[in-house]
């Protein structure tokens, strides 16, 4: 008499998920990174354990011309309206 496993299914995650969802884990934290993915955080953790030992895929890009600083600030204002305005989607 087979038993169902219960719990969360078995999921299949691309590499580009996965270094989205690094990146969200190393600046919100795991807890909050896999509550909001709905994924477990032991995932997480294993994920961001590959990427610092370079075996998750993930490829730093570095610039080959670098940005002035006009521009930079010119991204991080627009980030900042972006962060701004999901905050409010978020509220509502």
């Amino acid at each position: 008499m087979g038993h169902k496993k219960v719990g969360v299914p078995s999921r299949r995650y691309t590499s580009k998920f996965k270094i989205e969802a690094v990146r969200l884990a190393e600046s919100v934290g795991c807890t909050e990174a896999g509550r909001r993915l709905g994924m477990p955080e032991s995932s997480l953790f294993n994920w961001i354990k590959l990427e610092r030992a370079g075996k998750l895929g993930t490829t730093r890009i570095v610039s080959a011309t670098p940005r002035s600083a006009k521009e930079l600030e010119a991204e991080v204002d627009r980030l900042r309206r972006e962060l701004a305005s999901a905050k409010t989607d978020n509220a509502i």
